[in-house]
């Protein structure tokens, strides 16, 4: 049998399930998270009422050297955090000593990007299901709307969600762009390559419609979902070669972004494609970049010469 929580714990779960509607699975990871910040307090033989930063600071840092990670060790201090607001609150406190203490830092993932000659392989079997004769109407329809999906992604980098919901009126634009409204009802202009034009084009030829979306579907928005271009694009990374966990169309917009960079763009010019409102969230991709900005420093700056022929000292 599980025995009580302490008295502060019960009431603080108490109030998470009756204030906030929190569900049990939740209410049992804090419990679990408190009883042990608890047990520390106890052995430190600190009451929960009295906790200085500096005892909150060391409790942190032994999650570290037990192996947390720092997700969880974030989460962990965001539930110490609420539980010292509620004693605090509730009068119980005199303070609140998880006010000043930062969280540990949580490294962003480095987005999963697919080398060039694998989006090239990708392409090469969508242009071999469309141009297939023996498709039949229906499959030869799916298969060109596939094409002119991974066209268009990887060769303007939109958000999925941009993509689905495209106008039919895109595709006979005699423009060489797209205009793209994006988060926030930011609009912003995105070149078009004539493969993607041509794709658009054929799409249209293949799948007639009176619908005012692109890629019209039988579904509540009445465009296709994200759900589905996702599953039909791992049907194609498949039958390409490719390990469908590490391909999806935000894996693509990645590519995009990666190709780009490694070919010498700008990234304040890869963060206007992208439609990012702030260059931090464009700096993601600037892995791919450590080589080539080494290469240009060590052929362009004028002292890298100087250090070449430089005597090496005895």
């Amino acid at each position: 049998m599980q025995a009580k929580p302490a008295p502060e714990i019960a009431a603080y779960l108490d109030m998470l399930a009756a204030e906030r509607g929190a569900a049990r699975n939740t209410l049992d990871a804090y419990r679990r998270d408190l009883d042990d910040y608890l047990d520390f307090l106890s052995e430190e033989g600190v009451d929960p009422a009295e906790v200085e930063v500096g005892t909150l600071r060391a409790y942190l840092a032994g999650l570290e050297t037990r192996g947390l990670k720092s997700a969880s060790a974030a989460r962990r201090l965001s539930c110490i955090r609420g539980f010292h607001k509620f004693l605090y609150a509730e009068g119980m406190a005199e303070g609140d000593p998880s006010a000043p203490v930062a969280g540990p830092r949580r490294g962003r993932a480095l987005p999963k990007v697919l080398s060039v000659a694998e989006v090239d392989r990708l392409i090469a079997v969508a242009r071999e299901g469309a141009a297939a004769a023996d498709a039949g109407p229906g499959g030869l329809a799916r298969a060109r709307r596939m094409l002119c999906l991974i066209e268009l992604l990887y060769a303007t980098g939109l958000r999925v969600s941009e993509l689905i919901a495209l106008p039919r009126s895109a595709a006979s634009a005699r423009e060489r762009f797209l205009v793209v409204k994006g988060k926030g009802g930011r609009e912003r202009l995105v070149p078009l390559t004539e493969m993607a034009r041509a794709a658009m084009r054929d799409h249209l030829a293949a799948s007639p419609s009176e619908s005012a979306w692109l890629f019209p579907a039988d579904s509540e928005s009445g465009h296709l979902t994200r759900q589905a271009f996702a599953r039909d694009l791992k049907v194609v990374a498949g039958a390409a070669g490719l390990r469908a966990d590490r391909v999806s169309p935000h894996v693509l917009r990645h590519a995009f972004a990666s190709h780009l960079l490694q070919n010498g763009a700008d990234l304040r010019i890869v963060q206007e494609l992208l439609g990012h409102a702030d260059i931090s969230t464009t700096q993601i991709y600037t892995h791919v970049l450590d080589e080539r900005l080494k290469g240009m420093v060590r052929d362009l700056h004028p002292l890298m010469d100087e250090a070449d022929e430089a005597p090496v000292e005895a």
